[in-house]
């Protein structure tokens, strides 16, 4: 049996392949691209066990392009890999990275990494995307007021549709301002137009998917977190546990244990961030805003009334995650239980 360690950079992979008893059978430098990896590992006699990368940046167009060629690749936490090739080399190099992974490709003592469906990818760009209109809009307003504020010229409340009339009207008395002031604002509304575009897409796909649907049914569960919890979890199959789900996404709170000492911190916000944000939001929502109440709600209020309203949404925000993998996988609707006490 062969096990090999790939350690992948943006132009190039070292190679490292070592046969069951450690001993290295191949190191080698080829482009990191699926075919050319496939082609030099395709070379070597005897079968592969194991071929192994680090999560990165090109580790899904490597993994599926590996799979689709017959290898058994699997995909190495970061955590795990940074830890062993910490421990089994103290010169960092690319040649050291790709002995260290193949020897723990080898040993098995590693956590391998889901790698979502190319639809969950490119449904995150669509999220991703729209993400970043979102802040550069936000970014590009408070640019605006703290450029005119110097002036004396404050723009105030204002809503997202007065904007760039209330920014005109202050600059109306000034040539320059408002040469500067016409420039941003052209520049502003064709990040809106884009926006309005992606969202779009985003609302026609939450439209048509069942499951989104289901979501969207929970109060406080809009498009945006209906599609990231889908899209982060990907299959429901993955958790034996509907509870490891809010621990995955990073609403767990950490646990540091010894001896007589034992004490439970923040939430540890590893996992995705924005499906992380996106069920804080709706837990926000559902708590603060919506007026329907159910068995939920009821529960989040219990825990503000006792203890703040933050912890309580990070609570019902984790027990969202938990709510929602178990409607996916029993196909049951959301379940109002409970009257306002």
């Amino acid at each position: 049996m062969l096990y090999a360690g790939l350690d992948v950079s943006l132009e190039m992979t070292s190679i490292c392949v070592v046969d069951a008893d450690g001993r290295i059978v191949l190191e080698t430098k080829v482009a990191s691209d699926p075919e050319a990896l496939t082609c030099c590992l395709g070379e070597l006699p005897g079968c592969f066990e194991r071929v192994g990368l680090e999560a990165g940046p090109l580790s899904q167009w490597l993994y599926f392009g590996l799979r689709d060629a017959g290898l058994p690749a699997v995909c190495i936490e970061t955590r795990h890999a940074k830890a062993a090739i910490t421990a089994m080399s103290m010169n960092k190099t690319d040649r050291n990275d790709a002995r260290s992974l193949a020897q723990l490709v080898r040993s098995g003592w590693f956590k391998s990494v889901h790698v979502k469906s190319v639809e969950s990818q490119e449904l995150r760009t669509l999220l991703g995307s729209r993400e970043f209109f979102v802040n550069k809009l936000r970014d590009h307003e408070n640019e605006i007021r703290g450029l005119l504020r110097p002036f004396g010229l404050k723009v105030g409340q204002v809503s997202s549709s007065g904007f760039a009339g209330r920014i005109r009207d202050l600059v109306t008395d000034r040539p320059r301002l408002k040469l500067c002031m016409e420039a941003l604002l052209t520049a502003r509304e064709t990040l809106m137009k884009q926006l309005a575009a992606l969202h779009g897409e985003l609302l026609r796909v939450t439209k048509n998917d069942e499951l989104c649907v289901r979501f969207m049914g929970i109060p406080g569960v809009g498009p945006v977190t209906a599609l990231a919890f889908k899209t982060a979890i990907d299959r429901p199959d993955r958790f034996r546990r509907s509870s490891d789900v809010g621990a995955h996404l990073g609403l767990a709170p950490r646990q540091h244990q010894s001896g007589e000492v034992d004490r439970r911190g923040r939430i540890a916000k590893n996992g995705d961030r924005l499906t992380r944000s996106a069920l804080f939001a709706a837990a926000n929502v559902m708590l603060s805003r919506s007026t329907q109440w159910t068995a939920l709600k009821h529960w989040g209020v219990s825990i503000a009334r006792r203890s703040s309203l933050k912890k309580a949404k990070v609570a019902v925000a984790r027990k969202l995650a938990v709510i929602m993998h178990r409607m996916w996988r029993d196909g049951s609707p959301f379940r109002w239980t409970a009257k306002e006490v």
